[in-house]
């Protein structure tokens, strides 16, 4: 029989299924509306497509020599799945076998089944029925510290940092890392910081200075003030040391002779 676009839209707005899925389902359904959804349920189409406009926040971290991935789920109950902890690990060890920097070229590594990473996080989805995706990925082709921190004792890592750096003391460095983990920098010195983000920092600390009636030949001097306080919380150099909070990070680097030239921090649930 013949099957009209208009429902096959009334199916797609339904189930948010492809059209070519929804078109198909209508076929073997013979325009049974009904009928129609639960075959594409059953095929997983349906399910996959509404997970769509759901969150995955949470999930977790795996890390293999030099590359760090964040696999995200929508519950920890997924995050501790024996099979999503066991293709998380498959994933990271292809992204160092590939060198893949970034979530794009992450995504478009192939595992040794021949499908890639996008695709085999694609199928577990429908397998599992929660949506899942790959967050982000990172490889560093310097000398790299990794360290994986578990919220939980029955969760796995969630919580992944990675620093590339030169130098030989890998003591120091772990701690870094531990820094990174709990301090959350966002960039490694102010030089980094964007424009924007510093001039958004300044007109807030500008109208925050004015709401408190500060005097405005001050103003200046204050904004100043409270920008410098927004570098040395978001950036790593400048941040007070965990370990010592009377040195800053760059003093307890400097005293080992250790220059990190980049770091990333992947969290489930940020």
């Amino acid at each position: 029989m013949a099957i009209k676009a208009a429902d096959v839209k009334k199916l797609r707005d339904a189930t948010g299924a492809g059209m070519m899925d929804a078109k198909k389902a209508l076929t073997e359904a013979e325009g049974d509306f009904d009928k129609a959804v639960d075959l594409l349920r059953v095929a997983g189409a349906a399910k996959a497509a509404k997970r769509s406009d759901r969150e995955a926040s949470n999930g977790l971290v795996a890390a293999s020599g030099h590359a760090l991935v964040h696999i995200g789920s929508e519950t920890d109950f997924v995050a501790k799945n024996a099979e999503f902890m066991a293709t998380a690990d498959q994933i990271a060890q292809a992204v160092e076998n590939a060198e893949a920097d970034g979530k794009d070229a992450a995504g478009a590594v192939e595992l040794p089944d021949g499908q890639t990473v996008s695709e085999t996080l694609a199928a577990l989805a429908v397998k599992i029925g929660e949506k899942i995706e790959l967050a982000d990925a990172a490889y560093f082709g310097g000398t790299a510290e990794v360290y994986l921190h578990r919220r939980s004792q029955d969760l796995p890592p969630q919580v992944g940092v990675m620093v590339e750096y030169t130098g030989d003391d890998v003591a120091t460095v772990h701690g870094v890392c531990l820094q990174i983990a709990a301090m959350s920098p966002r960039w490694l010195t102010r030089g980094e910081v964007p424009a924007e983000v510093i001039e958004h920092e300044r007109t807030v600390a500008r109208d925050i200075a004015l709401e408190e009636g500060k005097p405005e030949k001050i103003i200046d001097r204050i904004v100043d003030g409270r920008l410098n306080g927004f570098y040395k919380e978001n950036c790593l150099l400048e941040q007070a040391a965990v370990s010592d909070d009377k040195k800053t990070v760059e003093k307890i680097l400097t005293e080992a002779g250790v220059t990190v030239t980049r770091f990333v921090r992947f969290s489930a649930g940020d």
